[in-house]
């Protein structure tokens, strides 16, 4: 029996990874589950699937969450420091799905004890991605990913010095058709209508800029070990397709699958084996045609943008990601429009130098100075728009 710990165990992965452990309990049993802020619900988690260990990430909730769990045989902990602390317990796998750069200490953290990751948080391996698969061959634990795309090219990656190129698929998100004029008036609400999976709100307007697709090509740099310029990205709005390999002879290994994120999970609990799950089967006879697309850079320039950071590599991709974390809070809170997003971006970018970053404490010290410069940005976004408004009443 495999022990998890679940880290996001809340979120839409979590979600998915406990329906799998519910479904399959002579396999797996749950000794970990964290949480960033809903501790009602890990609470009513811990309740069911009774960990040994619950993490709440934020400590205010600390009070509430060990009232309710009050009589239960678990340790409740709260804090940045008890999620890093938790992670090296023993475990067989830890799931890692905390969303953004907040999950890069737990992961690493397990990853430094010698336990295979099952990873979500690509954030992690944009920011760190040297420091994570150094220390992952170092201590001999694997790395396996549950994005769907990354799971697709583990399944089908066969020797890489003979791959020629690496294929990531996008569903070109809701709106893939949708001008820039039309675009610059698009809400957060409409943006997290994901049009093929059911996602978080980050993940979501990720999707809808496809600045997740970029943040992918990056992480599978890390991931799988080739150049930059083998990585390419293709529009697949079935979101059948979920990854191609070419390789130097002429042939294509592609991996399919319905849109339903408990198939690569499913994959990466049972690896190397495989576990049934419950999801609708592909009908390619009824399904008829798989259709692809060029990705429209000048549409969708944050796309563009990762994959100049990409390129570049040292701080670039950290820079990246901390300033696009900030841009997607400022859009879901109002702060700034749609196509702002991109624009705090690559002002970011252009603001801070290259640098190498050679230990955790650079990447921190990358991502603090990112995250400033586009809260710098953001204000000025937003006054600037206000000014508009203004003038236009």
């Amino acid at each position: 029996m495999k022990r998890l710990a679940i880290f996001g165990a809340t979120g839409s992965v979590g979600a998915s990874t406990l329906d799998l452990v519910a479904r399959n309990p002579e396999r797996y049993r749950v000794s970990v589950l964290t949480a960033g802020k809903d501790w009602r619900r890990l609470a009513e988690l811990a309740r069911t699937f009774r960990p040994e260990h619950v993490v709440i990430a934020d400590e205010t909730a600390f009070a509430d969450l060990a009232e309710a769990l009050a009589g239960e045989p678990v340790t409740v902990s709260a804090g940045a420091a008890a999620l890093e602390s938790v992670a090296r317990e023993p475990a067989d796998l830890v799931v890692a799905a905390i969303v953004g750069a907040a999950g890069l200490k737990p992961t690493l953290a397990a990853l430094e004890s010698g336990i295979p990751v099952a990873l979500a948080n690509k954030e992690a391996l944009v920011c760190a991605g040297g420091l994570m698969t150094a220390t992952a061959a170092r201590t001999g634990a694997a790395l396996l990913p549950i994005d769907s795309e990354h799971n697709a090219i583990f399944q089908v990656l066969e020797d890489k010095s003979r791959v020629s190129r690496i294929v990531l698929t996008a569903s070109g998100g809701p709106f893939r058709a949708l001008s820039r004029q039309e675009m610059s008036a698009v809400t957060p609400a409409q943006a997290v209508k994901h049009p093929t999976w059911s996602m978080g709100a980050k993940i979501s307007i990720d999707s809808a800029t496809l600045m997740n697709k970029g943040l992918e090509l990056i992480e599978a740099l890390h991931l799988f070990g080739v150049r930059a310029e083998q990585l390419g990205v293709l529009v697949h709005p079935q979101s059948l397709v979920h990854g191609l390999v070419e390789y130097v002879d002429g042939s294509v290994l592609a991996q399919l699958g319905p849109a339903d994120m408990r198939v690569p999970i499913a994959h990466a609990m049972a690896w190397p084996e495989r576990i049934a799950t419950p999801v609708e089967r592909l009908d390619l006879a009824r399904i008829g045609r798989l259709e692809f697309e060029e990705a429209d850079r000048e549409r969708f320039p944050a796309l563009a943008l990762a994959e100049a950071a990409l390129a570049a590599g040292q701080c670039r991709p950290c820079v990246l990601n901390a300033a696009n974390e900030v841009a997607v809070a400022a859009f879901l809170d109002g702060r700034i429009g749609f196509l702002d997003i991109a624009a705090v971006v690559a002002e970011t970018l252009e603001a801070l130098p290259a640098r190498r970053l050679d230990t955790l404490e650079d990447v921190f010290e990358t991502d603090r100075q990112a995250r400033a410069s586009a809260q710098q940005y953001v204000t000025r976004v937003k006054q600037t728009s206000f000014a508009a408004r203004r003038v236009a009443g």
